[in-house]
């Protein structure tokens, strides 16, 4: 009860997050904007013919009706038809984000555990040769554009310049095995990006609670040093780490796999995103930003139940 009680509460305290994005992003649509109207129409319209056209696309209709119409949507998740396709927002999203999961979760995870043993391994053997080797890496990553290490991953293992070991491009996935080959070289490149960025922020906060009180008293009675960073150290930094694994996740699936996938020519929710963006398809970007609004909510509701669930102390208030 108390959990269903809070789940409502906090659902309830992020409508104003949900109204706040959704009005700036959709005042920003409207007004500045690309504008359809003469991409639909041929040359010399008549002024008849661009009513028409506005009429059909809701321009005609003022800016709070329209507004009010985005919220409607947003809560019934009907966001109407494409605007370049003129397939259902709905069933294109449903075809998409699968697609756009399967491509970035190996990444998203194998970055954060990677990345987690790699800063209790420098942590451990701070300040000495391989703590500074590890971080010394870190900012290597974290210097490379995304794109750059995009580009060169693919060209060393997909093209005939170098192994040619994956597909350079497309998503033809029947089997594990194509499974693999698809995702392999966006995987390692989402990997050695993401490994900088959270190696860095892992260590910082693994190090911080080497300092306290509570791991000098258990090193000086003995503990060994494995149990030590287990059961004194990372229990306590879950707070911390359970913030930035959540809250990455609504970025991860739609700018990180924007990036991938239209470089990589792969269907998924970010390529479908780009495409909108360059054409000013207004439905699917309704729909992406509305979305991804609701997911931040979501990823607070999570993070609050993971933070009572590995801290007992932690009140659902």
């Amino acid at each position: 009860m108390e959990l269903l009680q809070y789940t409502i509460r906090k659902l309830l305290a992020g409508i104003p997050l949900i109204l706040g994005v959704t009005f700036v992003s959709f005042l920003l649509m409207v007004y500045f904007g690309p504008d359809q109207t003469y991409q639909l129409i041929g040359k010399n319209p008549t002024p008849e013919q661009i009513a028409e056209v506005r009429a059909q696309l809701g321009y005609d209709k003022p800016f709070v009706v329209r507004y009010a119409d985005y919220l409607r949507e947003l809560g019934t998740l009907d966001f109407g038809f494409s605007d370049s396709t003129g397939e259902k927002v709905s069933v294109l999203l449903g075809r998409t984000i699968p697609v756009s999961l399967a491509l970035i979760t190996p990444g998203f995870i194998l970055g954060n555990l990677v990345a987690l043993m790699l800063a209790l391994i420098a942590a451990h053997h701070r300040s000495g040769w391989v703590d500074k080797m590890i971080m010394g890496l870190s900012v290597v990553g974290m210097s490379i554009s995304f794109l750059i290490v995009v580009i060169a991953f693919q060209i060393v293992f997909s093209s005939s310049y170098g192994l040619g070991l994956f597909p350079v491009r497309g998503w033809n996935v029947h089997s594990p095995g194509d499974y693999f080959a698809y995702v392999a070289v966006p995987t390692m490149a989402t990997v050695f990006v993401a490994l900088g960025y959270n190696t860095r922020f892992y260590r910082s906060v693994i190090v911080e609670e080497l300092t306290r009180d509570h791991v000098r008293t258990a090193r000086a009675f003995g503990v060994p040093p494995a149990r030590l960073l287990y059961r004194n150290v990372l229990k306590n930094c879950m707070i911390p780490i359970i913030t930035r694994i959540v809250f990455s996740i609504p970025l991860i699936v739609i700018s990180g796999a924007l990036i991938i996938e239209t470089y990589f020519g792969i269907p998924g929710v970010g390529k479908v995103t780009f495409e909108a963006i360059t054409s000013g398809d207004q439905p699917v970007l309704k729909a992406v930003v509305g979305l991804t609004a609701l997911l931040f909510v979501l990823a607070q509701l999570v993070t609050d139940i993971l933070y009572r669930a590995v801290d007992p102390r932690v009140s659902l208030k």
